[in-house]
């Protein structure tokens, strides 16, 4: 009988959340979290200050050709050429985005809906090749068509990736072959 006699003294109730150190503790995470995200956007806008010696991206020109290959993917970015994990984010080259790409005897017309649209010449073009990563983005050995390009007297690697992988090799053996007829043509 001793136990019921010792629930029926204990009328005090549990212990009730401590709602106030509860929200306290809520809002210091909010505000932490908010705190680093302020942080990687003052990094992105710094690296991006920091690349502002680049030259402004060239524009398409009025009349290209007739279309070599057309491909319609995503844009995951560009680096320095060589060093995938270096980012370049100025003139909107950071942004990943859908991406409709134009091959055509003038140069590599890249449109973004939602982003900056750029034009590489033909004369800026210096190679393509299969690869399985850039810039936080890592596939599968070669789910990646890397194009190599010049802006100025910086090289850049802009990688693309087709809704139809299939197509990779032929965009990589045709621009490899228009930059080689370039080459022989100077």
């Amino acid at each position: 009988m001793t136990p019921v006699i010792l629930l029926a003294e204990a009328k005090k109730s549990a212990e009730v959340t401590d709602w106030g150190a509860r929200i306290g503790w809520l809002v210091g995470l909010a505000l932490f979290i908010a705190l680093v995200y302020w942080l990687m956007r003052e990094g992105w806008k710094w690296r991006g200050t920091l690349q502002g010696d680049l030259p402004e991206l060239p524009g398409a020109p009025e009349e290209t050709g007739p279309a070599r290959l057309s491909m319609s993917g995503r844009y995951h970015g560009s680096t320095t050429a060589g060093q995938w994990l270096d980012r370049i984010v100025a003139h909107g080259l950071g942004t990943r985005s859908r991406a409709e790409l134009t091959l055509t005897d003038a140069g590599l017309e890249v449109e973004r809906p939602g982003a900056t649209d750029f034009f590489v010449p033909a004369s800026a073009l210096r190679g393509a090749r299969l690869d399985k990563g850039i810039a936080g983005k890592v596939l599968t050995e070669g789910g990646l068509l890397v194009v190599t390009w010049a802006l100025g007297d910086k090289l850049i690697d802009s990688g693309f990736r087709s809704d139809h992988a299939a197509e990779h090799t032929e965009w990589v053996d045709t621009l490899n072959q228009m930059i080689n007829d370039t080459e022989g043509a100077r």
